[in-house]
């Protein structure tokens, strides 16, 4: 376009500074939105997959006893068949060491590397630095263990680690690394040094190929040189069960960000083109063809949505990488980073829903007769139900310019639809991130039932993980405290409003392979109960409760009965119960202490009376029972669970943007209308209205759509919430209790009600103050 196209373009975009910046805002907002939710669906669909490929990651990891087979001859097994690429030996070991606090983490498998990048699990390094010397390590950012951050130290053998910086391994090849001459300073008798290597192979995509590749391995080596080997698809597994639930999760904020970007998209650009058709006939009749007049009004769209456009994507990138950090974390996956084609595809795909909004509305108006469109653009066409609207609206006992107000929306039936439309999808956003948010929070309270407690007093003894206490370096491991004299404390202590023992461990079910994960409760363990999907919790002995996967795995119902073994003892259990919990991959049941008298309670976990402070209490508790070989403590608040804040955070920020962009939709609506009224508003100032009762027909002409859209997005996000959740539940491999799914409670969606209120008032208060202020013989004078 050149010469007097250009010029008109440049025009219009200048005269209608608000429609323009309108335009620019909502396509950014919309963009930015979209940008945001199709990097997280990207990211969350198989993570570890794109991890992976990105980090060459093994597809077996094997260790090798370096007593029977030399670093050389593994460095030859790069040219076993199949192989593609290979990196090690790596000398590694199983690190048992002591936090600064005392307490014992997990154990941790130690690898010795140079440093991070290798042609086989090219690590990120992802804060601080690589271990260079003795007393220095690096930590795994998916290690499943208490906190740490660069500085922290650890006791090993009476070494003092410093951690210097942490790393990902998207194959999980260790917890944490050393340089190799650490690992064999740290390695004993107990645990002994052994070689690591990591494959990739040309055929590794089913446990078939892995069996296959393995057998070429062991032969490949002397015979016991292959103490084991790990898939990478035991890995991929878990990590892909983590990431499932996000996607029904994203994909309904994508659809709201689809919907509303091409209803407000559409509205802005339909509306500003609508509302010039006059012009539109002046330039045609002083020469401009149809075709030059459709290009021309296309371009006034075009120009300040692509600016918006270009912003979008800046901004989505900018809101995406704190979301992906927070992914990264959660999914303990490689540096995560937009896709470049979502930076393409979305602003290619704004550019044609813009383009194709503008162009129906410029196609009629370039069609019209000169005359017409000049006719049309002085006397703008209204809805037939306008006339019977006001008659019905004069009737409310209302002030006049309220009631003059509400009746506004039926001269375009067509705009208020569209703002109708914005508004509701605006409050669906709202109800469901409010409900989504509420169930994730109640996810992270009924998993983790211990933490309720106030105090948790330890007897002392191995088993419970994160609050086991171990001795200082050359001192002998205490006798575990008597559990019926620590009782008798905890009940004597001024203050104790109830308590519970508890113990864990590891026993076995009959019909079950291996170990399984066993919670034993003395007391009234109602307080530390898991949520619960049917049946009930621990009422007596004679009971176990079982997670889903128990009953799936073992074919079993509630009502059943199975034989659980705790060391020697052996008892038959009555199943009573299924529970909520997060126990991943591992099998957990609950059971009664007195159905294994021989076991005793590893903690006892307590509540204070109102009033009472549990540090305090913790303190005095602590002087009493220590001297029996126990401790207490205060239970500080846990920390949110990655995965529950990634989400909370993803729902919030796309809801915010899906907000602003509702209320720019009415925004721009409202400054059509207004611009369109301008004449009647002199008018009706000139009879004397005044600023306030200007204020108010603006914003009555959208409360009502305001209203219904609430009564329509509150039903709508509610049935939203009821859709998604279960189906994020059952992609993680559970059923949720209803403590999760009924969130929502009369007073709750009362307010929530307001939200699409709220949204149109909001939208409405800038063109309402400028109707305001406008002077009434400007007013008049405007057309």
């Amino acid at each position: 376009m050149t010469g007097p196209l250009v010029r008109v373009v440049r025009s219009g975009v200048g005269r209608r500074r608000v429609q323009t910046v309108a335009i620019a805002i909502a396509t950014m907002m919309a963009v930015a939105a979209a940008v945001v939710a199709g990097s997280l669906m990207v990211v969350s669909n198989a993570p570890f997959d794109h991890a992976f490929a990105e980090q060459n990651g093994p597809h077996v990891t094997a260790e090798f006893d370096p007593a029977k087979v030399s670093a050389e001859r593994l460095g030859d097994t790069d040219t076993v068949d199949g192989v593609t690429a290979s990196a090690g030996p790596y000398p590694t070991t199983i690190l048992r060491a002591t936090d600064s606090s005392g307490r014992r983490p997990p154990a941790m498998t130690l690898v010795g590397r140079t440093g991070p990048h290798a042609d086989v699990d090219d690590l990120d390094l992802t804060s601080g630095r690589w271990a260079t010397t003795l007393g220095e390590i690096v930590l795994s950012s998916s290690y499943e263990g208490p906190a740490f951050t660069v500085g922290d130290t650890l006791t090993a053998s009476g070494t003092t680690l410093t951690v210097v910086g942490f790393a990902t391994s998207a194959g999980r090849t260790a917890d944490v690394w050393a340089t190799p001459a650490q690992v064999r300073a740290l390695a004993s008798k107990d645990t002994p040094v052994t070689s690591q290597m990591l494959y990739r192979f040309d055929s590794a995509d089913s446990t078939g190929a892995i069996a296959a590749d393995r057998k070429k391995l062991l032969a490949a080596v002397p015979s016991g040189a292959l103490l084991g080997t790990r898939s990478y698809l035991d890995t991929k597994r878990a990590a892909d069960q983590g990431a499932a639930p996000t996607i029904p999760f994203l994909v309904a904020f994508g659809v709201l960000g689809i919907v509303m970007s091409v209803i407000i998209v559409g509205s802005v650009i339909s509306g500003a083109v609508g509302t010039s058709l006059r012009r539109i006939g002046i330039l045609k009749a002083i020469g401009f063809t149809p075709g030059e007049v459709v290009r021309a009004y296309v371009a006034q769209a075009l120009v300040p949505a692509g600016v918006g456009i270009a912003l979008g994507v800046v901004l989505g990138n900018l809101l995406a990488v704190p979301l992906l950090d927070d992914t990264e974390q959660a999914y303990g996956t490689a540096t995560l980073s937009v896709a470049w084609w979502v930076d393409v595809v979305v602003p290619a795909g704004a550019l044609l829903v813009v383009g194709t909004a503008a162009f129906v509305p410029a196609l009629r108006a370039g069609r019209l007769r000169t005359v017409e469109a000049i006719a049309v653009g002085r006397a703008p066409r209204t809805g037939r139900g306008a006339g019977k609207a006001h008659r019905a609206t004069a009737r409310l006992p209302l002030p006049r310019a309220v009631t003059y107000g509400l009746a506004g929306p039926f001269a375009h039936p067509v705009r208020a639809l569209a703002m109708l439309l914005a508004v509701a999808f605006g409050t669906i956003a709202a109800t469901f991130a409010v409900g989504l948010t509420s169930s994730l929070n109640e996810v992270n309270a009924v998993q983790d039932p211990e933490n309720r407690s106030a105090v948790t007093v330890f007897t002392g003894g191995p088993g419970i993980a994160g609050g086991e206490h171990v001795p200082a370096p050359g001192t002998a491991e205490p006798e575990p405290a008597d559990p019926a004299k620590v009782s008798a404390a905890i009940k004597a202590q001024a203050g104790t409003a109830s308590y519970y023992g508890m113990s864990r461990q590891d026993a076995t079910v009959a019909g079950v392979s291996g170990t399984v994960r066993t919670t034993l409760y003395q007391g009234d363990s109602t307080r530390g109960s898991y949520a619960m999907i049917s049946g009930h919790w621990l009422t007596g002995a004679g009971q176990v409760v079982v997670p889903g996967r128990f009953l799936e795995t073992t074919g079993t119902e509630i009502g059943d009965t199975v034989r659980v073994s705790v060391g020697k003892q052996t008892a038959t259990l009555r199943i009573v119960g299924e529970a909520f919990g997060s126990s991943g991959d591992d099998l957990e049941i609950q059971a009664n202490l007195a159905d294994f008298p021989a076991t005793r309670p590893q903690v006892f976990l307590v509540d204070v009376e109102p009033g009472v402070s549990a540090p305090e209490y913790a303190r005095k508790l602590a002087a009493r029972i220590k001297p029996l070989g126990a401790d207490a403590q205060a239970n500080s608040p846990s920390e949110r669970d990655n995965f529950v804040a990634v989400l909370n955070t993803m729902a919030a920020l796309l809801t915010l943007m899906l907000v602003c962009v509702a209320g720019l939709g009415v925004l721009n609506s409202v400054v059509l209308d207004t611009r369109e009224r301008v004449h009647d508003l002199g008018v009706c100032k000139a009879l004397g209205m005044s600023p306030r009762q200007t204020v108010s027909l603006v914003l009555a002409s959208v409360a009502g759509i305001g209203v219904l859209g609430g009564l329509v997005g509150v039903p709508a996000g509610y049935a939203l919430h009821g859709f998604v959740l279960p189906v994020m539940g059952h992609a993680a491999g559970t059923d949720l209790p209803r403590s999760v799914l009924d969130v929502y409670d009369t007073p709750l969606l009362l307010l929530l009600g307001l939200a699409g209120l709220v949204i149109a008032l909001l939208g409405a208060l800038l063109p309402a103050g400028w109707a305001a202020r406008a002077r009434t013989a400007t007013a008049l004078r405007t057309e």
